[in-house]
């Protein structure tokens, strides 16, 4: 009995480090969801042109935090208790905002993608006007969790004073795959029923069934 007690209580402070934390959903607003779309009608062509368009096995530095995944979204949820879906897709906008312009800056004025991708961000601008505008000015104003804010200056740093060990080299359309589909997460209620946005949810229900596992184990050891 004593042995169970234990294993009850480890569980429930397994639970409570690993559950993926609620994550407070406020509803995309409906004015969202056009410039969103819009913006991944541009994105469907990506393989085209940041793909065919480049050297094979091309790359372009960028900070490791803009490589930003659906595991990142994921590993901030863990990490940050009660958090704001809207703290999510702010900091999305920002990161996109600085691999756009690194993938813009190493192309030519004549390079055969150039107009796609300065099209692209003209679309992402668009698209974060709308959101800016969809939210009282206080929201952008209120102080972030420690862990993103930590990725937000890191985002914001002076490229002359990022340490050499924060660079990574990744292709192009690899940026763009995560752009668009860590989109599709953050804004599922635009999307609903795409392929990333299944996965976003596949992998917070794998989440969960790891822990199962896990207090399964101490339960029957």
């Amino acid at each position: 009995m004593v042995q169970l007690s234990t294993s009850v209580y480890l569980l429930g402070g397994l639970l409570g480090l690993f559950l993926p934390s609620p994550v407070l959903m406020a509803p995309t607003p409906a004015s969202m969801c056009t410039p969103l779309r819009t913006l991944n009608d541009s994105l469907s062509h990506r393989r085209r042109y940041m793909k065919h368009n480049f050297p094979i096995n091309y790359t372009i530095r960028v900070h490791h935090k803009e490589i930003f995944k659906l595991s990142d979204i994921n590993r901030m949820r863990l990490q940050v208790e009660q958090l704001d879906a809207l703290v999510l897709q702010r900091l999305w906008f920002q990161v996109n905002q600085g691999v756009l312009k690194k993938i813009i800056r190493v192309m030519p004025e004549r390079h055969p993608s150039r107009p796609y991708t300065t099209e692209l961000e003209r679309r992402f601008r668009d698209a974060e006007g709308v959101f800016v505008q969809s939210h009282p000015t206080e929201v952008f104003q209120q102080e972030l969790p420690e862990t993103i804010q930590d990725t937000w200056d890191h985002l914001t740093e002076e490229t002359d004073r990022v340490p050499e060990s924060s660079w990574r080299f990744a292709p192009p359309k690899l940026l763009l795959d995560n752009f668009c589909h860590t989109m599709h997460c953050l804004f599922s209620e635009c999307f609903a029923g795409t392929e990333a946005q299944q996965h976003c949810e596949y992998n917070r229900a794998l989440g969960i069934r790891d822990v199962s596992s896990m207090s399964h184990s101490l339960l029957t050891s």
